[in-house]
């Protein structure tokens, strides 16, 4: 954007923000020169970088806790079954599965309704209440003594966490252009392997609570991390900020930049609710295979969570070490999740960088499957873990930014999300065959080429309609000063491009 567009924009603001009276006095050019002229001297070539990274330290740090505790609430679970909580619940059979799959149900199909919520409700009211919500589920999950009850539990979790994860996504989509979105959803979900490694050491130190108040060591799991949820919970009701219009920590000028950016990036589509966009969401084609594609995805990704401290016990390990051995795969991930995201925003692409991932947590299946030396299988759950973490907060930010107009972005954001959660059903039922698990690294494969064609498929497309775009464009001299004439289409707007 240049100065003067920027300019013109600000000046605009100004006007409707009370220089009505510096308009009657007819000193109004006096004013708009003094703010040019501020402009220009703030707004310097590396301003942009600046007020981005001002938004980082203000947003980032505090929705990636808030994801934390999130991943670490649903998946601690697994956690919980090698402290102990197998034997003393009498999970035989399939009930571990069962009980790690009902969370999937409740949580997939709310996640729709939530944001359409978020984005009719505040987010710094929305968020710490679904919060407090399952941090109660959470901290309640102590006191469970049997299948069924363990059941209820966490069949309840899932329907309070649902909101959390695509309605952050959608959050930071309202917040960065689309050009940014991508590494910054990747410090997001980095958390979530974050909490895979935490947990695991959390895990290891919570288990020597075992008796203290009558509880066992797998209790205290629970009680512990759904107290921390809490805390946290209500201290954001104060630390959240809702949007760019409203943030106190920016300044008049950085507002107004953020707000012109980000109107300029989203090609003055529509911002408010209406149902037509709802509808737009469920209607397009492109929702759905961005849907599989996050599945395939999604599925190695929940079975790492849930299962890697099992797969580690089973190769040899004693349960306390399969604890602590649990978290390098995850600290790899988180690294790699980061990098990957500033790389893939970097050079503007998508879909490489998820095919490119996807292969190397095929190679990491590829180790386990061969049922080689415990250190070899080791070094494929470690393969396994850097490829997949990284290509979910891409395939994200793909998907958000593919998909034109807030609401329908949300919708878009929550269905890819939600429908793509019901693999975490999948994820639970697979790893059945101990100690080799080949059914379940099998399993693993196939989604993850699932997701490798179905990305190959949707570069094609966007690819094929973006020239199909370009050449109406050029037919009827469609030009950026016409974007209103087309502000409730969504990305079917002529004036929008598909992100590759």
């Amino acid at each position: 954007m240049t100065s003067r567009s920027f300019n013109q924009s600000f000046f605009s603001i100004t006007l409707t923000e009370g220089s009505t009276d510096s308009f009657r006095k007819g000193s109004i050019e006096t004013n708009f020169h003094i703010e040019e002229k501020q402009i220009v001297e703030e707004l310097n070539p590396g301003e942009r970088a600046r007020i981005l990274r001002k938004l980082d330290w203000h947003l980032l740090p505090f929705v990636s806790l808030l994801y934390m505790l999130s991943f670490l609430d649903r998946a601690n679970v697994g956690n919980a079954k090698v402290a102990g909580m197998s034997q003393d619940l009498h999970l035989v059979g399939f009930r571990y599965n069962i009980a790690a799959a009902v969370f999937f149900i409740l949580y997939s199909f709310a996640e729709v309704p939530s944001n359409i919520a978020l984005k009719l409700f505040r987010p710094s009211r929305w968020i710490p209440t679904i919060m407090i919500a399952w941090g109660l589920v959470m901290t309640l999950m102590c006191l469970v003594d049997s299948f069924r009850s363990l059941v209820i539990a966490r069949l309840f979790l899932g329907l309070t966490e649902a909101g959390l994860f695509p309605g952050v996504t959608y959050y930071i989509s309202l917040w960065y252009p689309r050009s940014e979105q991508s590494k910054r959803i990747a410090i997001f979900f980095s958390a979530a392997t974050v909490a895979g490694a935490f947990g695991g050491l959390l895990a290891y130190g919570i288990e020597h609570m075992e008796g203290i108040g009558g509880l066992h060591g797998w209790q205290w799991i629970f009680l512990l991390e759904g107290t921390a949820t809490l805390l946290v919970a209500c201290l954001s009701f104060f630390l959240m900020h809702d949007y760019p219009e409203t943030a106190k920590f920016l300044t008049e000028i950085e507002r107004a930049y953020v707000i012109d950016m980000l109107k300029q990036d989203a090609n003055n589509l529509a911002t408010h609710y209406n149902i037509r966009f709802v509808l737009q969401a469920m209607k397009d084609y492109k929702t759905y295979i961005q849907v599989f594609i996050y599945m395939g995805l999604l599925v190695p990704v929940y079975a790492i969570a849930l299962f890697t401290p099992t797969i580690i016990n089973e190769l040899g390990y004693s349960a306390a070490h399969a604890q602590l051995l649990s978290a390098p795969p995850f600290i790899a991930g988180c690294i790699t999740t980061i990098s990957v995201g500033v790389c893939s925003d970097k050079y503007q692409t998508r879909g490489p960088f998820i095919i490119g991932g996807a292969f190397v947590s095929i190679v990491g299946y590829i180790l386990l499957y061969c049922d080689g030396p415990a250190g070899m299988s080791y070094a494929g759950v470690c393969l396994a873990a850097i490829g997949v973490y990284p290509t979910i907060a891409v395939d994200l930010a793909w998907a958000g930014s593919n998909a034109g107009g807030d609401l329908k972005r949300g919708v878009v954001i929550a269905m890819v999300i939600g429908l793509g959660n019901l693999g975490g059903i999948c994820s639970s039922f697979i790893y059945i065959d101990p100690p080799n698990f080949h059914i379940g690294h099998g399993t693993m494969m196939g989604f993850l080429f699932l997701s490798i064609l179905l990305s190959l498929f949707a570069m094609w497309d966007y690819g094929r309609l973006n020239k199909k775009k370009e050449a109406q464009c050029q037919a009827e001299g469609l030009i950026d000063s016409r974007r209103d004439e087309f502000k409730d289409m969504g990305d079917a707007s002529p004036l929008f491009r598909y992100a590759i």
